[in-house]
């Protein structure tokens, strides 16, 4: 069993950055694939970025692909998303999610375990 808490979403101006951050419970944290989804009011949630058991081993979504990197401290059991360039279009509630195995996946059904979300808005 592994439990998410994600910190660190807030308000932003156009252009500006921020730094999300997931908490994992569990020693087995390096086993996990990580990935970031997010969710629009109205929308679907859709996949934002994913990393394997190390940095060299990630994947984005095309449209924040340039401006976002992910990554993860085995050592301390987090993954942040780093979140450079932001646009309104960015505006949602972002997830931290964890999947059984090191290989990466873009759906959310392939992710066993969700954190409960942190609201990250952009205005204009």
């Amino acid at each position: 069993q592994v439990q998410l808490v994600e910190s660190g979403g807030e308000l932003v101006q156009a252009g500006g950055s921020l730094r999300l951050s997931c908490a994992a419970s569990g020693r087995t944290f390096s086993n996990y694939a990580m990935g970031w989804f997010r969710q629009a009011p109205g929308k679907e949630r859709e996949f934002v970025a994913a990393i394997g058991w190390s940095d060299s081993n990630t994947f984005y979504a095309d449209s924040v692909k340039g401006r976002f990197t992910i990554s993860r401290d085995n050592a301390k059991n987090t993954v942040a998303l780093q979140m450079d360039s932001l646009k309104p279009e960015d505006t949602a509630v972002y997830y931290c999610a964890a999947r059984h195995t090191l290989i990466i996946r873009t759906t959310p059904r392939e992710y066993d375990y969700w954190g409960q979300g942190t609201q990250v808005t952009v205005s204009s």
